[in-house]
């Protein structure tokens, strides 16, 4: 009865309302289901668990159980997976991946049709613990969501782009807890702290998002140099991961000049941005790059004042502004001494329907831009445009961009070994983690690429493709790794330390969520090749162990820092915790 009413109702709207049409007829392609499937009808009341962890877990188990016979865009052995969780509820799906062979065997309408079709038995998974099942479908409701959403109709998809898992080295970082940034325990997580590394003359620092930045004596006793939550009326550190004090850093002649700059965020709207987001694109914060001036450079607390250099609307408030660095390697006579770069994110611009501005040297976003912090020929008259950026010449170029097509370049350092390289690691959406190779003028493929994969914006975001065979102009990945490895890449550094000779030359970086450790060789990191990635193992008093649970934290928030002696630390934003890499030990000697 309700079928036919809707019928009724759909042809006497034809000619008038297409749009209302096209709702309706959604409805009653949902309506068919349900009444030909009695087990869809509570479907509005199932709950998949798409939280980050869960989902990269429930990736691991189904393409180690499940990819071999199903993917998300066509049949193979088995069924399209796309829309399930739309067509039959969550219980009869555990109850069909549980026993298949006894739901055929009891007559289940639906199985009994799949055997039909597919002339075999899905294997029964009895074994599956009820969080590892939570997880799969987790994974499925939300791969076979984007599924739905692919306006192309894009074949392909790879739920497991690199099938090869990283291998684990025979080196194991010792690791010794050296203090505590203080945290709010009733706040998850209990600190933000996000980048340790050294500044003038040696002096130790780690900020904390939420708006200190905090030096660390030899001693490992802290103190706070600045909080720019009480210096900045209009700082917020939220909403979104991309929010509050994001980067800091110090000018090569501070202990001359003063000068250090940071990153932060603000509410949209605060002030005219020296770069908005066009008319049809609405704002959700605002990240700005500012300058300080210490009245005394030498002193442990800063007192002095700032100046605004650059301000730049977001679309969200996740992939704003990330590292500001200079390059270390740089002599005075350098044409990059004093050049200050700075990561640009794409603000989920890509995601959200505005992938144009993501992938063009006319914009600003998803770039990583070099200034002269000191001079005063940009647009706004607060910084210099150096001479020799790449795109300085051209007339729709935005001058500050070095490099672009980045979604959200996290981390940029240089090899102290001999090298120079210079490293990029890039954040990726849902399949590719990446570490770059840093070239002027080049394009890194955001949002037409991933890793070394076309990603298509009008198709399952949730998945990556092929290649074309046509050749391109993008600069791909020199090393990257997949999400059944982690799901957001900490970048790191190249060992330039005299402790641990055995770590020199290994750029040693890690994945955020899940605490992993890798590392790859520097001499291998080139362009135009992949390199070898290796596991590290992780030991803590005595006892080889992970960084889940030496943090115990479920996501670390793992990041690496650096001290003036080109030593290591790992910390995490979970449980406050820095630790210092104070050895390595080698099964194979």
């Amino acid at each position: 009865m309700l079928v036919s009413l809707i019928q009724d109702i759909a042809v006497s709207f034809f000619k008038s309302n297409l749009l209302f049409l096209g709702f309706l007829i959604t409805i009653l392609v949902f309506t068919n289901c349900n009444s030909e499937n009695p087990s869809s009808t509570s479907i509005k009341k199932d709950v998949y668990d798409t939280s980050e962890m869960a989902i990269q877990h429930g990736m691991e188990l189904f393409n180690k159980q499940c990819a071999s016979c199903h993917n998300f865009s066509e049949k193979t052995i088995g069924p399209n997976l796309s829309g399930i969780t739309s067509i039959v509820d969550k219980k009869w799906l555990i109850s069909f991946i549980t026993d298949a062979p006894t739901m055929i065997e009891r007559g289940d309408k639906r199985s009994v049709e799949l055997f039909e079709e597919y002339k075999q038995y899905m294997p029964a998974f009895p074994a599956l613990r009820k969080a590892d099942m939570e997880d799969i479908l987790g994974f499925i409701h939300k791969y076979a969501q984007g599924e739905k959403r692919n306006k192309n109709n894009r074949t392909g998809g790879l739920t497991n782009p690199i099938p090869e898992t990283i291998p684990t080295s025979d080196l194991t970082l010792v690791i010794e807890e050296q203090f505590k940034v203080p945290g709010n325990p009733k706040m998850t997580p209990i600190t933000r702290i996000n980048q340790m590394s050294y500044g003038p003359e040696g002096r130790l620092f780690i900020n904390d998002l939420r708006g200190k930045l905090i030096e660390i004596n030899e001693n490992y006793e802290l103190s706070t140099f600045m909080d720019i939550s009480k210096l900045l009326p209009h700082f917020i550190d939220s909403p979104g991961k991309g929010s509050g004090f994001g980067s800091w850093a110090f000018h090569p002649d501070y202990i001359n000049n003063g000068l250090f700059y940071t990153t932060h965020t603000e509410a949209a709207g605060n002030a005219a941005a020296d770069y908005p987001l066009p008319d049809s694109i609405s704002t959700t914060l605002q990240s700005i790059l500012l300058e300080w001036k210490s009245n005394d450079p030498t002193s442990s607390s800063f007192e002095g004042s700032h100046r605004e250099l650059l301000r730049v609307d977001m679309v969200s408030g996740g992939h704003t502004f990330q590292h500001v660095t200079f390059n270390p390697l740089a002599k005075l006579s350098s044409a990059d001494h004093g050049m200050l770069y700075l990561g640009i994110g794409d603000g989920s611009a890509a995601l959200r329907g505005y992938s144009h501005i993501c992938n063009s040297n006319e914009y600003i976003w998803g770039s990583v831009i070099r200034i002269d912090p000191l001079g005063n020929n940009s647009k706004n008259g607060k910084y210099g445009i150096p001479i020799d950026n790449p795109f300085v010449d051209s007339l729709t170029a935005v001058k500050e961009v070095w490099a672009n097509g980045f979604r959200n370049p996290h981390k940029i350092v240089w090899d102290e070994t001999g090298t120079g390289k210079m490293l990029i690691t890039n954040i990726g959406q849902h399949s590719l983690e990446e570490v770059n190779l840093g070239i002027a003028g080049a394009n890194y493929g955001w949002p037409n690429r991933e890793g070394t994969f076309l990603f298509d914006v009008d198709a399952n975001v949730e998945l990556v493709y092929p290649l074309p065979h046509a050749k391109d102009n993008y600069t791909y990945p020199v090393a990257q790794y997949d999400h059944d490895e982690g799901s957001a890449i900490s970048g790191g550094f190249v060992y330039a330390g005299s402790q641990l000779p055995i770590l020199r030359g290994k750029y040693i970086f890690g994945d955020m969520s899940r605490g992993w450790l890798y590392y790859s060789e520097i001499a291998e990191l080139n362009d135009g090749q992949q390199a070898t990635i290796f596991r590290l193992k992780v030991s803590i008093d005595g006892n080889v162990s992970n960084m889940e649970d030496i943090t115990k934290s479920k996501r670390v928030d793992l990041r690496i820092g650096i001290d003036s002696d080109r030593e290591l630390y790992l910390f995490s934003k979970g449980n406050g915790a820095v630790y210092k890499i104070v050895g390595c030990e080698s099964n194979s000697t």
